[in-house]
């Protein structure tokens, strides 16, 4: 009896101003879809990777403004929220080709970033807890290799740069930092280019072909049978 108590629990949240009644415990994303709306931008992987679904929300009684992804977020009673499909910002051109991993190359495309006043609030909206701010002073002290390492798992829902003073474009300005330290910093991988170097050989081409020509229950019981093989492997 408790547990289906639990299930009929509903709480009240306002989507875009208006007032939904949705069940307690399921994700921001879930409660919009149950409020009858239909997801036609804004959602992509579902999972907390992609970044599609930035949300921005208070709480009644709260005069703070949160920050979240609506596919990890569960909604809270009087939650009032919108979602935010994408955070516009101008990308820069560049031929990586002709760039060199330093700070001042970052600085160049975006000089923005020297105007950074360390308040944090960039971090404090990072729906992924990353240390945004750090990795922005990283770049102005020209360590590049320390920066990507903190933006690696940046997902370039852009709440950062929503809450930034100085209108920093943070996920371009990481996706530039993490190509730099790909490029020229980051050990060459010797098995990698061994793989490369076999497909370009077409080693695996007849195995392609096969798996291009099964029809759908053969490509079925293939992916079934993967664990079997794991296991005996």
């Amino acid at each position: 009896m408790a547990g289906q108590t639990e299930l009929k629990k509903t709480v009240k949240i306002y989507i875009m101003g208006k007032e939904y009644e949705v069940p307690a415990g399921i994700t921001i994303m879930k409660a919009v879809e149950y409020a009858g709306y239909q997801y036609i931008r804004g959602a992509g992987c579902r999972g907390g990777f992609c970044g599609a679904c930035a949300t921005i929300y208070r709480l009644k009684g709260d005069y703070r403004l949160y920050t979240a992804l609506a596919c990890q977020t569960t909604v809270q009673d009087g939650m009032y929220l919108v979602q935010i499909p994408f955070a516009p910002a101008e990308k820069v051109k560049y031929n990586i080709e002709e760039l060199k991993p330093t700070g001042a190359t970052v600085l160049a495309l975006y000089p923005e970033v020297a105007r950074c006043v360390a308040c944090n609030a960039c971090t404090k909206a990072c729906p992924q807890e990353l240390q945004v701010m750090d990795a922005i002073q990283m770049i102005k002290r020209g360590d590049i290799a320390k920066a990507a390492e903190l933006c690696f798992d940046c997902i370039s829902c852009g709440l950062c740069s929503i809450r930034c003073p100085a209108e920093i474009i943070h996920y371009h300005v990481f996706q530039l930092v993490r190509r730099l330290y790909g490029k020229y910093i980051a050990p060459k991988a010797k098995h990698l280019e061994i793989r490369v170097k076999e497909i370009e050989e077409g080693k695996f081409d007849m195995e392609l072909d096969r798996l291009v020509k099964m029809n759908l229950a053969e490509l079925k019981k293939l992916y079934d049978s993967r664990d079997i093989e794991e296991v005996e492997g």
